[in-house]
Order: structure tokens, then C-alpha cells, then sequence
């Protein structure tokens, strides 16, 4: 009996016996790696819309008036930041490291770190998709970092998340866009149309 790929749940044809992924699968995983990194890359892009009036030092203030500069678009910055993006990926990197699928790079600049865990990633996703347990995870989280990046690009916002309450009393956090996602409590995963057929937890008026 074939097998099939654990993110799109098509059968695995019989030249990819052994893989937990189909190659388009991987083919859009690397693709969105990729689109992150890079000069023109999306995080790059990111990093210039962080000060939406330009650059502090492109020309004399309107006002005279002194005073603090235009806040930074703070999900932007929480997206850009040491803690942002780069640690997700780096977390990954970790993560592969773990099943000695990749080697865990040390400091840099932000961008430079960026570039590193795409790079190391893309290298390693040959092996991974057949040796790691939870290639579908880090799939939906490349995916949905790419879909945040675009959309604040764009000037819109990041899919609103919903939060959901699985059988087992814990809270997932999804989107209308999602893939599937995963119980943190249980460990259930769920299908598109499955996880956004569980109850939706109302908000606390505060």
C-alpha cells in the first residue's frame, strides 16, 4: 500500500518510497525558503518598510518641533527583530540539527542569519523529507511566514488568528488560510476543514 505525503495527503508515487513528503511538497517548501532570503528577498523588503516616512537622514524634518520619530510598524519589527522570523528559522535549524540533518550556524547580523538558515535549510530538505518526524509543521510555519511578510509588503495585515478549542481542553490558534494545524496539548492534527470545525472560544470582554 502506498504511502501518503503528510502535507498534502496525495499518494507517494513508487520512486518516492521511504519520503514523508511528495516532491511538489518539497519543491513549495524550498520556494518559500527561498523568497525569504536574499537582498531582494522578503525579509529585506520588510527591513525598509520599517520606518514608513524613509530613512531619518533622507532630509530635514516638516516640523521644528522636537519631538519623537514616527513609530516603526510594530509588526513589522516584531516580524524583523532578534526573535522574529530569523529565530523561527534558526529553531529550525536547531531542530533538523537534532536528527543530524544540519549544522547550526553561530552570530551575525540579522539579515546574514536570515540568509544562513534559508540556505542551510533548503540544503538539508532533500534528506529531511524523508527522515524528519514533523516536516508538515515546519512546512505550514515556512508557508505562513511567507504569507505575513507579503501581506505587510503589500500594506495589508497577517491572517487575524482564531482561536479554537480542541476535545482534549487546548487552545489552537489558526487562520482562514491554514493548511492544518496541530494540538499543543494532545499533539492531534487536524486538517484544514477539520480544525476549523472546532468551537471557536469567545473573547473575554476586558
Amino acid at each position: 500500500m502506498n504511502s501518503l505525503c503528510c502535507i498534502c495527503t496525495s499518494t507517494l508515487w513508487d520512486d518516492e518510497a521511504g519520503r514523508t513528503i511528495c516532491r511538489p511538497c518539497e519543491r513549495r517548501i524550498a520556494e518559500n525558503l527561498l523568497a525569504l532570503s536574499g537582498p531582494g528577498g522578503l525579509y529585506a523588503r520588510l527591513c525598509l518598510r520599517i520606518h514608513p516616512s524613509g530613512s531619518a537622514s533622507s532630509g530635514p524634518a516638516v516640523s521644528g518641533t522636537r519631538g519623537a520619530p514616527i513609530p516603526a510598524n510594530l509588526q513589522i519589527l516584531d516580524l524583523t527583530a532578534n526573535g522574529g522570523l530569523v529565530t523561527t528559522l534558526e529553531q529550525w535549524v536547531e531542530d533538523w540539527a537534532s536528527y543530524g540533518l544540519a549544522q547550526v550556524g553561530i552570530g551575525g547580523r540579522l539579515q546574514y542569519r536570515v540568509d544562513r538558515a534559508v540556505a542551510t535549510l533548503r540544503l538539508n530538505l532533500p534528506q529531511a523529507a524523508s527522515r524528519h518526524p514533523a516536516l508538515d509543521e515546519a512546512a505550514r510555519e515556512f508557508w505562513s511566514i511567507r504569507r505575513q511578510c507579503e501581506a505587510l509588503i503589500a500594506g495589508g495585515r497577517p491572517p487575524i488568528k482564531i482561536p479554537v478549542k480542541c476535545p482534549c481542553g487546548s487552545t489552537i490558534k489558526t487562520n482562514i488560510d491554514t493548511h492544518g494545524e496541530t494540538c499543543p496539548g494532545c499533539d492531534t492534527q487536524y486538517g484544514k476543514a477539520e480544525v476549523l470545525q472546532l468551537p471557536m472560544i469567545e473573547r473575554t470582554a476586558a
